[in-house]
């Protein structure tokens, strides 16, 4: 909104300058002007004068750091004179003016307040004044030991491994400053505490980006936009395998040589699987590998092979068309079981597919498709499907006409058997919801919670907690009129908890929430994404905070 002020105000006064601009050039022309001729002042015209009024934004509030209901004094000179216009806030939010005199204002801090800016408004005269601390149950963890977090990119998923360590994965090239002489190329493994584990041997990486990880048995499988990893820089397909040391899992080939020719052995990836564009998700599913993505081809290589065009060995590259999801083998080949009939594969989504997997509980095995589009299996879909563990359309999920618009977010919490879902959506089954709903199990729409509006903002993910609140982030400045800055608290009704929004500045996007514990137990989020602050604190793409 300011960029589209600024670029009117700048237009104007290019249009009045170049007014200048053409009586100037017939001035010229004639080598006189008509003295008929009139000029307009000029186009920036002296502000307003000063009001007399003075925050020494040197001074500390008085407490520094409070809750809501806390009585805080700033020093401000001149105020007395216009204590019916005055407006204070505190990082946004409105606050009751409880006293002014001629050297200070006392004001009460409200129940919704966040970490930030203290202002004065006086008309439209804004003044501001020292930052102030909210306090509240949600602080940034100290346990976490990750004081540099990542740049270059992203931190999209993570997985705990079996022997409770973390793999993060995303578009990260550097974690912990540990990437300045060699890049952590989009994968990086850490102790609990957020510590780099250096024992991850991932070489180079990958060039591109990964977007989800999952181990089964003795290995990672890794998913994402590349076609390299480490020093095996092609014949992969957005989809690998390493070994639990982060090293890629290799086979020995003895290419095709004509007879006049010496033998040699190659290595290439030995899982042998993959799809033609990105992967946005993978699952184990019934021992294989369950995947998701806006793909239309499977692709599997043959190697040690020669090509019916050549004498010498070379890769030879076939597909199956499989579009949205598909169930892969340990060793990449496409199982047609699933998702297939009569040899001929279904025909998937229309449009851009994400996923969320129910891994236990009543609905385990079921995975829910969203994202952008308008038909699934040649049946029309609001841009939303569940599927049955074989593979096939759910058809008791009760969802109609689904949303109006696309899904950025699908979350299910077991306890409360609740959907909660994001995206850019007015209505979901012509139920009015405003780019957020609640569904019930059966895919119903749960009328009970009613969210607020973003202001011209939006939401891209929530999750619902174990203690049933919802956590949401987004891009937004504000939620039902109360300032908030891309992450807040609900609860199950949609309003804002007391106590868990004193958070302040986020200055970018929240992509993925994970309930933990902090190293010293208490209730946690771990937080990834593409900001790099949080509370206006330095979190490069990662972070984690605390429930107390």
């Amino acid at each position: 909104m300011l960029f589209r002020m600024l670029s009117k105000a700048n237009a104007k006064i290019m249009r009045k300058l170049f007014k200048y601009y053409i009586i100037a050039m017939a001035c010229l022309g004639s080598f006189s002007c008509s003295k008929d001729v009139e000029f307009h002042s000029e186009p920036y015209q002296e502000g307003k004068a000063a009001l007399g009024i003075v925050i020494d934004r040197s001074q500390k509030p008085s407490p520094e750091t409070g809750g809501p209901g806390t009585l805080v004094k700033l020093k401000v000179k001149g105020l007395n004179a216009y204590k019916d216009k005055a407006v204070f806030t505190f990082n946004g939010q409105k606050a009751e003016i409880v006293s002014i005199s001629d050297e200070e204002i006392t004001v009460k801090v409200p129940d919704f307040a966040s970490t930030g800016a203290t202002t004065i408004l006086i008309d439209d005269i804004l003044f501001h004044g020292p930052n102030f601390m909210v306090q509240g149950k949600i602080k940034i963890d100290p346990t976490w030991q990750a004081k540099y977090g990542a740049n270059g990119g992203s931190m999209i998923d993570m997985l705990t491994t079996t022997d409770g360590k973390n793999i993060f994965v995303g578009a990260f090239t550097n974690y912990e400053n540990k990437g300045n002489i060699k890049p952590n190329n989009r994968i990086v493994r850490t102790f609990p505490n957020g510590e780099y584990d250096a024992s991850f041997r991932v070489g180079n990486g990958v060039q591109g980006f990964l977007s989800s990880i999952i181990q089964i048995q003795n290995g990672y499988y890794i998913a994402g936009s590349f076609s390299g990893f480490d020093q095996r820089t092609d014949n992969i397909s957005n989809l690998t395998r390493l070994n639990l040391n982060g090293q890629i899992d290799t086979m020995a080939v003895k290419p095709f040589r004509p007879p006049h020719l010496p033998d040699t052995t190659k290595y290439y990836p030995k899982f042998n699987g993959g799809f033609n564009t990105s992967v946005a998700d993978i699952y184990e599913h019934k021992g294989k590998i369950l995947a998701v993505g806006s793909f239309r081809y499977h692709i599997h290589r043959t190697y040690g092979k020669p090509n019916y065009m050549e004498t010498r060995d070379s890769v030879i590259l076939d597909s199956t068309e499989i579009r949205s999801v598909a169930l892969l083998n340990l060793d990449g080949t496409l199982d047609k079981s699933f998702r297939f009939s009569n040899g001929k594969a279904f025909l998937g989504a229309n449009g851009y597919t994400s996923s969320y997997y129910h891994k236990s509980g009543a609905l385990k095995g079921k995975t829910v498709i969203f994202g952008s589009f308008s038909s699934f299996d040649g049946e029309p879909a609001g841009n939303i499907v569940r599927l049955n563990e074989d593979g096939t359309v759910d058809k008791t999920f009760n969802i109609g006409k689904g949303a109006s618009y696309g899904i950025s977010s699908v979350n299910y919490n077991e306890k409360t058997n609740k959907y909660i879902i994001t995206g850019g959506f007015k209505t979901f089954n012509n139920v009015a919801s405003l780019q957020m709903v609640m569904l019930n199990a059966n895919g119903t729409v749960d009328n009970t919670f009613k969210p607020k509006d973003f202001n011209e903002g939006f939401p891209t993910y929530a999750l619902q907690l174990e203690d049933g609140n919802i956590a949401v982030s987004g891009s937004f400045g504000e939620y039902g009129g109360i300032a908030r800055s891309n992450f807040l608290i609900i609860d199950s009704k949609g309003d804002l908890v007391k106590g868990m929004n004193n958070t302040g500045y986020v200055d970018d996007q929240i992509l993925k929430i994970i309930e933990t514990k902090s190293d010293d137990g208490k209730r946690a989020l771990l937080l990834l994404g593409n900001f790099d602050k949080f509370d206006n604190i330095d979190a490069r793409k990662i972070t984690r905070i605390t429930i107390e």
